[in-house]
């Protein structure tokens, strides 16, 4: 008795192609491709990231009334533009983050926070430290009271606290003890001599102007 054949296996046969044969050409072949693509070569190291940004450029600085010509990258802060690169370290670095007033200069007649400027945008401007401001043979009378009221400790904040009053007397001749306070307001000293200071900023005012205060 012959064996009965499936129309389905007859056909498969008869053209050559089978389920079977065909899963197992697709099986080897994901294999082979696979195989040469995760096998052929170890991963290429990582290049190493590019410089961001243009280089150093040529730009002059007026301060305390004479010019500096610097080379500088674009990106660099006033602040460290002073201290790192031409030696005016009167002005502090630090929080970096434009809130404690240690790094205070005046800009055109404002006091301003120089880690919040960027060096190329302060040329042609007129920059004032307080190594301009105060020497030790000539000191301001803000210096003097600050000596006078014992108005600095540990005088890191000192030197931004005296060109921030500075500027302020500048534009307020007989302030008030609140407009001092309100004033100063930018600056802060993590030794807490407010008190001092405001009582220095008041002296400072009567000796620079000869009026006395409210």
């Amino acid at each position: 008795m012959s064996e009965k054949k499936s129309p389905k296996t007859s056909a498969s046969k008869a053209s050559g192609f089978s389920r079977r044969g065909f899963l197992t050409s697709v099986g080897v072949t994901s294999g082979a491709l696979t195989t040469g693509i995760l096998g052929t070569a170890a991963p290429a190291a990582a290049a190493e990231p590019a410089v961001a940004g243009p280089g150093p450029v040529p730009f002059t600085l007026t301060i305390n009334g004479k010019p500096y010509k610097v080379n500088l990258e674009p990106r660099t802060t006033l602040c460290d533009a002073l201290r790192n690169h031409l030696e005016f370290t009167a002005a502090k670095r630090v929080c970096d983050r434009g809130t404690c007033g240690a790094c205070t200069v005046i800009l055109d007649g404002k006091a301003v926070y120089s880690c919040t400027v960027l060096a190329i945008d302060a040329q042609g401007r007129k920059i004032e430290t307080l190594e301009g401001i105060s020497t030790p043979d000539h000191p301001h009378a803000v210096s003097q009271a600050f000596v006078n009221n014992d108005a600095q400790q540990c005088g890191y904040c000192t030197p931004g606290f005296v060109v921030a009053a500075k500027a302020f007397l500048d534009h307020n001749l007989n302030p008030t003890y609140e407009e001092v306070k309100r004033g100063l307001g930018g600056n802060l000293c993590r030794c807490g001599t407010y008190v001092g200071v405001r009582k220095a900023v008041l002296e400072a005012a009567k000796h620079q102007h000869g009026v006395a205060n409210a």
